[in-house]
């Protein structure tokens, strides 16, 4: 199954500005469905990685405060053209997704 997140990454210096966009539902479970009047069930991502080159660079706990298909960017030093960056996601449904991309 194809990745549902989304990365671009650019390189300036020894700086990667990276900007990431996963697609998930992030449900409260406080949220009626406007046709059965049920609450949907809370659906979230819990935990977000990312990786340069195989170690971890930064570590995001999410919750439910954070919106549907959330965005994310942020910038890592000593990056260079060449290098493998590592996105993935854990949600509270022990569901996974990840993405791995060639800095350029």
């Amino acid at each position: 199954m194809a990745s549902k997140i989304k990365v671009k990454a650019r390189i300036t210096g020894d700086v990667a500005d990276v900007q990431s966009l996963m697609m998930h539902p992030m449900e409260t479970g406080s949220r009626k469905d406007p046709n059965t009047g049920e609450l949907v069930s809370i659906h979230h991502i819990t935990q977000l990685t990312f990786m340069l080159n195989g170690a971890v660079s930064l570590v995001a706990n999410l919750s439910t405060a954070v919106s549907k298909n959330p965005y994310f960017r942020y910038k890592i030093r000593g990056a260079k053209a060449g290098d493998t960056l590592k996105v993935g996601w854990v949600d509270n449904l022990g569901q996974t997704d990840e993405v791995e991309t060639v800095l350029k």
